[in-house]
């Protein structure tokens, strides 16, 4: 009976210390867990509240909003180098992205419905088409002009003088020009097309481009305007011996090429330091990006960061929330 009482105590000690130790274990595992947990949850709060964000700005830059910067004079005095702007994306239609991020790798895109379309006098961000003797552009580059020739316009510079259709084209009250103007007998060789015996100073009359408009190509213009109609989205273009045009094999008759899309002529308010339409041609309506809206930063570009207390002083407090016109 003793031992019996004696093994029934000693069972009796040992359950419940037992029992008591697995429940402050599993209570100490329980709180691990629960930490754990809530340290992941945070964590996951934060990746997820980043990866909103960044998709929220993506589409606003894709379909909204875009800044730029201004890097080079060809645009002064209307924007200066070291403006940064406002592109709105949706103005004339927004598109998907037309390259990979961070690289020039091209993509098939699609373009959304916009407001208006392009006028005469609007400064236009957009994807530059190429220099005039390349068939695309090596780089993905936004380009910034004023549009001064819409499809069907007819564009002519007498001595620095701009006419459209006939009439005088007004200058922005910012537009400058640097130098005399140059003598009309000196051509440029770089001018667009190739061959055509103009300079910046002294250019047309050149009618730009529309949908459906008829080019007649003949030995004296063929070398000026291949490139054009190999942009357009052809593969072969020739001009035999016999005076044949021919284009993707096939002879076009007389000479006819009819143009497939519509055109803008783009030029840079710095009349005499802007590489545009007289030197590279037209600009493909789809290749309009946005339109400049609001100018909402700008400081000196020519003072390095390293001098940034130089830098801040050069803020121009004055062109900040200044409309593009």
């Amino acid at each position: 009976m003793k031992s019996s009482v004696k093994q029934k105590d000693k069972k009796s000690d040992s359950k419940p210390t037992s029992k008591v130790f697995l429940k402050k274990e599993t209570t100490a595992n329980g709180k691990k867990d629960i930490q754990q947990k809530k340290k992941k949850s945070k964590i996951r709060e934060y990746i997820d509240a980043l990866l909103y964000a960044a998709i929220f700005a993506f589409l606003i830059k894709i379909f909204l909003f875009e800044a730029y910067r201004i890097p080079t004079g060809s645009m002064e005095n209307t924007l200066l180098v070291g403006d940064f702007l406002l592109v709105t994306k949706f103005t004339y239609g927004a598109t998907t992205p037309r390259n990979v991020p961070f690289t020039d790798i091209r993509l098939p895109y699609v373009k959304l419905p916009g407001f208006k379309d392009p006028k005469r006098g609007d400064v236009i961000v957009f994807d530059f088409p190429g220099e005039r003797d390349e068939l695309e552009s090596r780089e993905v580059l936004n380009y910034i002009k004023r549009c001064v020739g819409l499809p069907g316009d007819t564009i002519h510079v007498i001595n620095r003088t701009l006419y459209v259709n006939s009439k005088v084209f007004p200058n922005s009250p910012f537009s400058k020009f640097i130098g005399n103007p140059l003598p009309q007998n000196v051509p440029n060789p770089r001018i667009f097309p190739a061959g055509s015996n103009w300079n910046e100073d002294f250019y047309g009359p050149i009618r730009v481009p529309k949908s459906g408009d008829i080019l007649k190509i003949d030995s004296a213009n063929f070398e000026g305007w291949k490139m054009f109609i190999l942009k357009e989205g052809h593969k072969e273009v020739n001009f035999t011996a016999d005076k044949k045009l021919i284009v993707d094999g096939q002879e076009l008759q007389g000479g006819m090429y009819t143009v497939q899309r519509d055109y803008l002529f783009m030029m840079g308010d710095n009349r005499n330091n802007s590489l545009d339409s007289r030197f590279w041609g037209f600009m493909p309506m789809e290749n309009v990006v946005g339109e400049a809206f609001i100018i909402y930063w700008s400081w000196d570009a020519n003072i390095s960061f390293a001098d940034f207390f130089r830098l801040l002083g050069s803020i121009r407090w004055d062109r900040l929330g200044t409309l593009i016109k």
